[in-house]
């Protein structure tokens, strides 16, 4: 995957995140749980982007000079 692919889907991921902790505020308390679960999903997932783009943007180890 491209660092522009990558940096689009964090970008969706934390759309969405922001979309479900608004919901989760007007939400009823039945639905609470259930919109809380997606939530921590989404946020896992951005998480896991967040990470991996900047894993790419570091150069390997055997790259740097001495």
């Amino acid at each position: 995957m491209s660092v522009r692919m990558i940096a689009r889907d964090l970008y969706r991921l934390q759309q969405q995140v922001d979309r479900l902790e608004s919901r989760l505020q007007a939400c009823p308390p039945g639905k609470r749980e259930e919109l809380e679960e997606e939530l921590r999903k989404a946020k896992a997932e951005r998480e896991r982007v967040k990470r991996m783009l900047e894993g790419t943007k570091k150069e390997p180890p055997y790259r740097k000079p001495r």
